[in-house]
């Protein structure tokens, strides 16, 4: 009787939600854990966003809003798009949801039929194969691992796509791995990708403004790619907005509208009061993104330095987002007392137990050979967790 879907029990369950909750678990029991699972801004929300939610509060912003959002928004984030990436949309071919993270899977559940292949780099973010798995396609995954700084090279992509491939998945920059994709090997994947003008580019743009190399470039930038691009973004990275809950897309009205009728069944406009603060995010000033950019700079420097320091542990130098993903499978088959380390999970589980520093192994992140850390938290924070690390590790035998 107590029997859930197959669909359900396809699924696994987030790791990096997983890995959050148990290190709660344990704070909440007066240990002190250092939580670099999970993947948000320590910042506050701006105070001018914050002032605009107020004010949408007493001017009585509480009823339902058109399911793809408020025009206001929906305008505002079309300016985004022109001022800061040169490109031209209407109103109706953006739609807002309760969250990024619902703009891919609407993407996904718009497009993909049972059976259609879905191109997915790895490492990727540990909810892209699921949301494909959810609509019945198959993952299809390409690997680049730390040799190739986590990024896929256009002959690895052209290898893989078939007649049944729908849709390729990309972010930039990355979470788990950090790694930017410049415009230069966008422009390889994109000469790739024309040839094949029956797949859909699901573009993951959410840490667009948290970029340490300068400009950010967006397939749907370059020539024939706009029309056969969905971009997703939102306000929870750049904004510090997590709780907010608002994320859009940019696409073909085709695919806009399709995505407009799955969410009016299942979740309608997302909230009233987070859509008129997002407004004020994209349509006040930018300074406050940039300085938090600076200070996830700045942190991304001190733990590239301290992890290299690291025995065992290879380091890349992330481009952006807020995420390290050392390669640490140098440990497995190393244990101390009876814990035997034999995967990335394992390593972050007793990094957690031993070291109270809360990370998530590679493999649901589909690299079994690292672990993702987050340097969402402060300086202070960092060194601490690296010399917990470090002590911990010395341990494995």
């Amino acid at each position: 009787m107590n029997k859930l879907s197959d669909r359900l029990n396809s699924l696994s369950s987030s790791a990096t939600l997983a890995m959050s909750q148990k290190s709660g678990e344990l704070k909440a029991q007066g240990v002190d854990v250092i939580n670099l699972s999970v993947g948000e801004p320590d910042f506050n929300t701006p105070d001018h966003i914050k002032e605009a939610a107020k004010k949408a509060i007493d001017e009585n912003y509480s009823k339902y809003s058109p399911v793809p959002g408020y025009p206001a928004l929906r305008k505002a984030i079309v300016g985004k798009l022109k001022k800061e990436n040169g490109l031209d949309y209407t109103i109706t071919q953006i739609s807002c949801s309760n969250g990024a993270k619902q703009c891919v899977c609407n993407a996904v559940l718009a497009l993909v039929n049972p059976g259609d292949e879905v191109v997915i780099p790895a490492p990727y973010w540990v909810s892209y194969p699921e949301m494909v798995k959810l609509a019945n396609g198959k993952p299809v995954f390409v690997s680049a691992g730390i040799d190739q700084n986590f990024k896929i090279t256009p002959a690895q992509l052209e290898a893989v796509i078939t007649p049944k491939t729908r849709a390729f998945i990309l972010c930039s920059p990355s979470n788990p791995t950090g790694s930017v994709y410049n415009k230069e090997e966008l422009a390889g994947l994109a000469n790739v990708l024309i040839k094949h003008p029956d797949v859909i580019v699901i573009a993951d743009e959410i840490y667009e403004h948290i970029n340490y190399i300068g400009k950010h470039y967006s397939l749907a930038q370059y020539p024939g790619m706009k029309e056969r691009t969905v971009i997703i973004n939102g306000v929870s990275k750049a904004y510090a907005m997590t709780g907010w809950r608002i994320g859009f897309m940019a696409g073909p009205e085709w695919i806009i509208k399709g995505c407009n009728k799955l969410q009016g069944q299942y979740t309608s406009g997302p909230c009233s009061v987070s859509q008129k603060a997002a407004e004020a995010a994209y349509t006040t000033s930018q300074v406050e993104v940039g300085k938090m950019c600076k200070a996830f700079e700045r942190r991304r420097d001190l733990i590239v330095k301290l992890a290299k320091d690291v025995p065992g542990f290879e380091v890349n130098i992330p481009e952006g987002a807020f995420y390290l993903f050392p390669k640490c499978c140098s440990y497995f088959g190393k244990s101390v007392n009876d814990c035997t380390i034999t995967s990335a999970e394992d390593l972050a589980m007793f990094l957690l137990n031993d070291a109270h520093v809360a990370c998530v192994g590679g493999t649901s992140f589909g690299d079994p050979e690292c672990i993702r850390m987050s340097y969402a938290t402060s300086d202070e924070n960092i060194v601490e967790a690296i010399r917990r690390i470090k002590v911990s590790l010395a341990k494995l035998k």
